[in-house]
């Protein structure tokens, strides 16, 4: 009688410990189901691209937009050249100069391309222009934010319903890359797949291969002595490393450069490093102290049919944007250039490329 009793009585201590592991085993099964899902789920060209112009708001409404119609024009002549030549010239490609003497650059999935007004004062030849959105548009046409999501593990799914409910898989889908986009969180393998693409869009396209090569040695020299990374391609890899990479990629092919078309038109002039305006680290809504932005015009924004701005506008406020900040250091730097301030009006510029425009633009590539 003894024997049973201390029996049923490991058994009855033992029960809770059981029931714990058996509940954490089920959590893992769950997990790793959705994991199954998430992975086996097919983002379509249209999500793609509605994902795309939520992350590209976004984006604007944190630096703001250079309203020059000419600059606008400019840069979309050469970002039209070089989309023409990937997989997928059928995108509806947005080329957008923020506001900012930041020198960055931003890929948005679904064709839509960021250039800073500070990046386009470092570049001196419409070769190095077409190199640097070679580059983005790569990420674009090799889908590497939604790609780099998969990999990541990036979107944290809590319940089956997030897989059931589309709408919502999608919301959760824009905050994750939003963030990606903005922190440029693509591992060494996406970044050279985009320098390799790129170099290939521009030569295509008759450009000196060489252009982005000479852009991130001048970019190199000018943070030369920085403690910290900062800015556009400051990992992913080492600066040095790239353009090694980059000029055996480009090889001895001839291509135009283009100086005196890009200096005619681009007339902004470099900021010192150390004199760009930055938000204070940490603070709510990446501002630091400036004026809150205006909305864009409600006639500029997606329409939502589910797949919202509700949630990706909470990806950025309070603590979030606190976190996105401190988490530059891993990937952008928190450099001045990564915490550069930007302008009040996040619209969009609206541009019109006839065939004969792009068709005359095309023979001045010489």
């Amino acid at each position: 009688m003894k024997i049973w009793i201390i029996i049923i009585a490991i058994l009855a201590i033992g029960a809770p410990a059981h029931a714990q592991l058996g509940g954490i085993m089920r959590k893992a099964q769950q997990a790793q189901e959705r994991k199954q899902q998430f992975d086996d789920m097919n983002i379509t060209e249209e999500e793609e691209i509605k994902l795309g112009a939520d992350v590209s708001l976004k984006i604007r409404q944190r630096f703001g937009v250079v309203q020059d119609a000419a600059v606008h024009k400019y840069v979309t002549l050469v970002g039209t050249v070089l989309a023409q030549q990937t997989t997928r010239p059928k995108l509806p490609w947005m080329f957008i100069v923020l506001d900012t003497d930041g020198v960055n650059a931003f890929a948005a999935p679904g064709g839509y391309v960021h250039i800073t007004r500070g990046a386009l004062s470092l570049i001196k030849s419409e070769a190095e222009l077409a190199g640097v959105l070679g580059h983005e548009i790569a990420h674009v046409a090799q889908k590497h934010t939604v790609n780099a999501i998969r990999k990541s593990k990036g979107v944290q799914i809590g319940t089956g319903e997030a897989l059931s409910n589309r709408g919502m898989f999608l919301d959760q889908l824009a905050n994750r890359a939003y963030d990606m986009v903005l922190e440029n969180s693509f591992d060494r393998g996406d970044e050279l797949d985009a320098d390799k693409e790129g170099i290939i869009l521009v030569q295509k396209a008759a450009y000196a291969g060489t252009g982005l090569s000479e852009f991130l040695a001048r970019l190199a020299e000018r943070n030369k002595g920085m403690a910290e990374k900062n800015g556009l391609f400051a990992s992913h890899p080492e600066t040095q490393e790239r353009i090694n990479k980059v000029k055996q990629l480009a090889g001895s092919k001839p291509g135009a450069v283009v100086a005196a078309r890009y200096t005619s038109t681009i007339k902004y002039q470099p900021t010192e490093l150390t004199k760009i305006a930055t938000v204070v680290e940490g603070s709510a809504g990446l501002a630091g102290g400036e004026k809150p932005k205006p909305e864009a015009k409600k006639e500029e924004q997606p329409k939502r049919k589910g797949f919202g701005l509700g949630n990706l506008s909470k990806s950025v406020t309070g603590e979030k944007q606190s976190q996105q900040v401190a988490a530059s250091g891993g990937a952008r730097g928190v450099g001045a250039d990564r915490l550069a301030k930007g302008g009040d009006n996040p619209n969009l510029v609206k541009t019109a490329i006839t065939p004969a425009e792009l068709a005359a633009f095309k023979k001045g590539i010489a």
